[in-house]
């Protein structure tokens, strides 16, 4: 992103690929404004619907109701606890995204970035869940996942944010904000060596096919959410960019 005194709000923003996303846009000038629930601007727990009303009372409140770009990292890994994943990666984005659109509309050339993940494509689909998620039964979604496991809840929640930002082109296009997703696979990142230390969602990671031979860094990811919010990308809008060393290329090669 140019250099520019834009104000930008970070979920997730004190480890990993947040935190090298904050360091970026702060590099290039923005105002960077980080949520979590340690080290940040805005202290909140976006599992909890308290958490996230405070979250975005918050960034009302210390911008002023104008904001020019978001970008909802947080999340937990498929090694955690599959309930929590349900309630913070898909539960803990959607309302905070709606919750701040408003905000975004009041920005200069607005823009939202949707953390999603190369599972959200790679993963066997659970009916029930991904229903559950997309009609926004967060207790019927929370039942299901106390059932699953964690893997399989990760990549619902990653793909259900994938269908609730293109569902959402439309309204958020009438209003001048542009909306997309960037899709990382592998990154070194604490979430990563968490996962990998798991016995069993660590093999499978490993065994995942990456043709560029190596996982990616933080920074590679922040650099392609960079690209997406610059408003030199304008007519980018309802997008899933893969960030993944070309894993999910590999594995669905007729799928575009």
């Amino acid at each position: 992103m140019t250099k520019t005194s834009r104000t930008a709000v970070v979920t997730g923003s004190a480890s990993g690929m947040g935190s090298a996303l904050c360091d970026r846009l702060s590099r290039h000038g923005a105002r960077v404004i980080g949520v979590d629930r340690r080290d940040a601007d805005i202290l909140a727990d976006l599992g909890t619907g308290g958490g996230r009303r405070s979250a975005i009372e918050a960034v009302l409140d210390v911008t002023g109701g104008r904001l020019d770009c978001l970008v909802t990292c947080a999340g937990l890994g498929p090694h955690e606890e599959p309930t929590e994943i349900a309630k913070v990666n898909y539960f803990g984005t959607v309302v905070l995204l709606d919750g701040i659109v408003g905000a975004l509309g009041r920005g200069d050339s607005p823009a939202a970035v949707v953390f999603a993940s190369n599972a959200a494509s790679l993963t066997p689909r659970n009916a029930g869940l991904l229903r559950a998620l997309e009609e926004g039964d967060e207790d019927g979604a929370v039942l299901l996942a106390a059932s699953l496991d964690g893997t399989t809840v990760y990549g619902m929640t990653k793909l259900a944010l994938v269908k609730a930002m293109r569902r959402r082109v439309r309204e958020w296009g009438e209003t001048g904000v542009r909306l997309n997703a960037v899709a990382p696979g592998p990154i070194d990142t604490p979430m990563l060596d968490g996962i990998l230390a798991d016995s069993f969602v660590g093999p499978m990671v490993e065994a995942l096919p990456v043709p560029l031979g190596r996982i990616g860094t933080p920074d590679e990811v922040a650099s392609a959410v960079e690209f997406l919010l610059d408003p030199t990308n304008a007519f980018v809008h309802g997008s899933v960019l893969f960030v993944d060393g070309g894993s999910d290329a590999e594995l669905r090669p007729e799928a575009i």
